[in-house]
């Protein structure tokens, strides 16, 4: 029983950290895909597995903890805005009783301006 229980924590932990490393890992190989740009073939693959090892800092990472100024805060407010723009024109679509064509037509052109 105590062996089951175990199991089970053990399973459990491993479902709860498990989207946590996967989107770490995710940002790691944009980072990495980013920086083997111009690499081709054997030059590429042998660069690709260097850096997602776990020793490996990725170049935009070191700069970025070189000067944690203002630029980490500007690209978290240009989504907020996206976002309370597609509140607004969701609630006036709404408000206007919508649907099909019409709303896509109507969402298309709020959201552009």
């Amino acid at each position: 029983m105590k062996k089951l229980i175990t199991l089970a924590c053990l399973g459990f932990a491993f479902v709860v950290s498990a989207p946590a490393f996967a989107a770490a890992q995710q940002e790691k190989m944009k980072g990495c895909n980013k920086e083997a740009t111009g690499m081709k073939g054997d030059e590429r693959k042998a660069f690709m597995s260097k850096c997602l090892k776990k020793d490996y800092t990725l170049k935009a990472d070191a700069a970025a903890e070189a000067k944690p100024t203002a630029s980490a805060a500007a690209p978290a407010a240009a989504p907020v805005k996206q976002q309370d723009k597609m509140k607004s024109c969701n609630a006036e679509a709404k408000t206007k009783a919508l649907k099909g064509d019409e709303r896509k037509k109507f969402m298309s052109s709020c959201l552009k301006g």
